[in-house]
């Protein structure tokens, strides 16, 4: 497992390292369409007279606030790992309808109404963390998803989405309660890389009287045939699942330098009483 993880950590890092002077293309979750309406993540997100940090701000607006994307900017700023368009946007307050520009990395990357609420899924910034492989830091990013009723913030939580290069996709879903006790609804947030040797993230957190609560995260990644790592859970209304608890499955194969497949399996219960979990 340790020297899966440390070549794919190398891999990585040549990815970045080739790139880091090359910041010409912005994070595919940030890729919004024009004519289309969106939603601010970051709460007090600024509004520019033009797309840049040096502009006149307009306005600000709030964590929910619906927006209509006009037009996508070729103008990309880069904060952390984080690389978006600005966008000229339209939006209302009251009786009036403003326009002016904002920095895509403040939109959500998904969101969602479900029973009255409004769930919001965005990246919210990059921190330096120690790496557990060789000396020195790797810049990692992180998301958060929030619950709100209107303007207000009911519960928020907080995961780490990996490196920029993860960033190429996003998506955002509600699902069941897949049978837990006591939880209304679950949800999934998702970022991936289109690359070969880039890992995905999927992030499940459970609902439950205004609350969120966030499973481990699972992770996965491949290239081509010369190895794999994959994460699942099966919950209780899945084959194989059992009443009030998910079950981790991890999946691996690593090829030798004769071809040869290693393969490795894994797997642990977490135990939900109907408000927390634990490890079995």
């Amino acid at each position: 497992m340790k020297t899966f993880f440390t070549i794919l950590l190398v891999f990585v890092v040549q990815i970045f390292s080739a790139q880091e002077d090359d910041y010409v293309y912005a994070n595919g979750v940030f890729d919004f369409e024009e004519n289309k309406t969106q939603k601010i993540f970051t709460d007090w997100t600024r509004i520019r007279q033009s797309p840049n940090v040096n502009s006149p701000v307009l306005d600000s607006l709030q964590s929910n606030q619906q927006i209509l994307i006009l037009k996508k900017d070729e103008t990309i700023l880069k904060l952390g790992e984080r690389r978006a368009n600005w966008f000229k946007i339209s939006y209302q307050k009251g009786d009036s309808t403003s326009e002016g520009y904002v920095w895509g990395g403040n939109l959500c990357v998904g969101y969602r109404n479900k029973n009255g609420y409004d769930f919001l899924f965005g990246l919210t910034k990059t921190l330096a963390k120690k790496n557990p492989d060789f000396n020195g830091t790797i810049q990692q990013n992180y998301a958060s998803v929030k619950v709100m009723e209107g303007n207000t913030l009911i519960d928020e939580v907080s995961f780490e989405t990996g490196s920029g290069e993860s960033l190429s996709y996003g998506s955002f879903a509600t699902e069941s309660n897949h049978k837990l006790k006591n939880v209304e609804l679950t949800l999934k947030a998702t970022v991936s890389g289109e690359a070969c040797g880039i890992p995905s993230y999927d992030q499940y957190i459970l609902f439950k009287d205004k609350k969120l609560i966030a499973l481990p995260q699972l992770m996965s990644v491949g290239d081509a045939d010369v190895y794999y790592h994959s994460e699942e859970f099966i919950f209780p209304n899945d084959k194989d699942g059992i009443p009030n608890a998910f079950i981790f499955k991890m999946k691996e194969m690593e090829k030798d330098e004769k071809d040869r497949e290693k393969k490795k399996k894994a797997t642990k219960t977490y135990v939900w009483d109907g408000s927390s979990y634990k490890l079995k």
